[in-house]
């Protein structure tokens, strides 16, 4: 049975027409210049890497300063550029779903929705993965100007991952 995934589910009408018509012309355009993807092959088999994960659910732990969701409502094509650094240790009662633009209570009730940490432990324990890294990353998805996140964000998250060494790294967008 094929289960279709709505996108436009949690946004106004309004909205869903002018994303829509944003990802109509992206693909003309992917069809027009077709490019390679950037991705870097693994040089090792998965039983012998480091892997984080990094999902854009604008996740942070309770203890932490919270995604400012001022930004979001204020204007709802923009959102908080900050990144924040999840143990893979935590757990649904120690993280709070700061995203306005989706429905946290999916994330709330099994964390391993928008951060799957506890699958990957599952994986390391069975030894499918080398190690799972001890820091994970989330930030805030869904805006239209990502340059701050791509500048300062993307960069600090990258030294994170270098100084872990994390040969694999698991986008969880939300």
């Amino acid at each position: 049975m094929i289960h279709l995934v709505d996108s436009y589910r949690f946004v106004d009408f309004m909205t869903r027409k002018v994303v829509e018509g944003w990802v109509a012309k992206e693909e003309r355009m992917a069809e027009e210049r077709p490019r390679e993807i950037p991705w870097t092959p693994i040089d090792r088999p998965l039983h012998e890497c480091r892997i984080a994960a990094i999902s854009s659910g604008g996740i942070a732990l309770k203890t932490d300063e919270p995604f400012d969701g001022e930004i979001e409502r204020q204007d709802p094509w923009r959102s908080d550029p900050s990144f924040r650094v999840l143990p893979s240790t935590a757990t649904e009662e120690d993280v709070e779903i700061h995203h306005l633009h989706i429905d946290p209570s999916f994330g709330h009730q099994d964390l391993n929705c928008v951060l799957p940490l506890q699958r990957l432990a599952e994986l390391e324990a069975s030894g499918e993965l080398g190690s799972v890294a001890p820091r994970h990353y989330s930030f805030m998805g869904y805006t239209t100007d990502a340059s701050t996140l791509l500048e300062n964000s993307v960069p600090s998250m990258v030294r994170c991952l270098q100084e872990d060494q994390v040969d694999l790294v698991l986008l969880v967008p939300i």
